[in-house]
């Protein structure tokens, strides 16, 4: 079938709420060298792209500027070079914007086959979170078979991505979220304990779950004020992990507790990184993960889908906070 012109797609007319995405139409994007054009079955939603629609996420310069960093779909061209994958394959792949379209080209290397009985939804919730948690949790982390994770805000997306793959990796996990019914969806995935924070001491009670000792890494994507209480969290040589700083990003620390401890304090972002630390990362995921999903160990964790055109009321229901898991647009 020849490929149309011109595509729909939401873009952000200005920053501001979620009124901002808007329907457009689009010219259909052309794969570069080492890219691939997959028509896009569903969309993934995620917290970059509510910070990227107010104004707050700046977009790389060679990145698209419509929103979406995760999709599944069906490859339908391949550009020069591209040789990783045949047009008609299912894939789900990272992508550098430009998930929320008919259309999406992404480089080759950072796409994966569609996980054996996932559903092109399911698939479209994995790779924003799973690149994260495994580039932070295990390359950055350093998290090792038998050792201890806390993950604050358990329920969210990146929460129930990083409590399975931990848990399934041979990992204890600690979890924290905002009401005793997502404490109980973290315990379901496979935390050994939940947390409420708004209730209880998170503090306190992690290290009455270590026994004192502390977990060995912290998954943090609140930041602010939440960080002298996660160095205390952490056991001697643990390592302090930011993915995001919901509660801001600038904090106090004791030095002196950073070096009686040797703790580490490390962190990263994922969009800005060159297609090759992205390839590494995927190439990983398919050796040490997609086996894990496949045998049923890790499940995908959708709380709703919406129509591509109801992009803004996904960002509302984001932005409340009242799901657990991920939020998915189907197209």
């Amino acid at each position: 079938m020849p490929l149309p012109d011109t595509m729909r797609a939401v873009e952000i007319a200005k920053p501001g709420g979620p009124e901002v995405l808007v329907p457009a139409s689009r010219p259909l994007p052309a794969p570069k060298p080492g890219e691939i054009l997959v028509k896009v079955a569903a969309a993934g939603v995620n917290r970059p792209d509510v910070l990227q629609r107010m104004g707050l996420y700046p977009v790389p310069a060679d990145a698209s500027d419509l929103p979406g960093l995760e999709i599944a779909g069906e490859v339908v061209a391949c550009g020069a070079e591209a040789r990783m994958w045949k047009v008609g394959a299912s894939v789900c792949a990272l992508a550098h914007g430009g998930g929320y379209a008919e259309y999406c080209a992404v480089p080759e290397v950072q796409a994966l086959p569609l996980p054996r009985g996932l559903s092109m939804v399911e698939a479209a919730s994995l790779p924003e979170t799973f690149f994260t948690v495994w580039s932070n949790v295990y390359d950055r982390g350093r998290l090792k078979p038998g050792e201890t994770l806390l993950v604050q805000g358990g329920s969210s997306g990146i929460g129930v991505t990083a409590i399975q793959m931990a848990k399934a990796m041979g990992n204890r996990v600690l979890a924290t979220a905002g009401s005793d019914e997502k404490c109980a969806a973290c315990v379901k995935l496979g935390a050994d304990k939940a947390i409420n924070y708004r209730t209880q001491d998170f503090q306190a009670e992690v290290l009455a779950a270590t026994g004192g000792k502390g977990v060995n890494v912290v998954l943090d994507m609140v930041g602010g004020d939440y960080v002298p209480k996660e160095l205390k969290c952490l056991a001697d040589e643990g390592r302090l992990v930011f993915i995001a700083f919901l509660r801001g990003p600038k904090t106090e620390l004791d030095i002196n507790e950073v070096m009686r401890r040797r703790l580490v304090l490390t962190g990263s972002t994922l969009r800005p990184r060159p297609v090759e630390f992205k390839g590494a990362v995927a190439r990983s995921l398919r050796e040490h993960v997609w086996p894990l999903i496949e045998a049923g160990k890790i499940k995908p964790v959708v709380f709703k889908t919406f129509p591509l055109a109801q992009a803004a009321e996904a960002h509302r229901l984001m932005e409340s906070s009242q799901h657990i898991g991920k939020l998915v647009l189907t197209v």
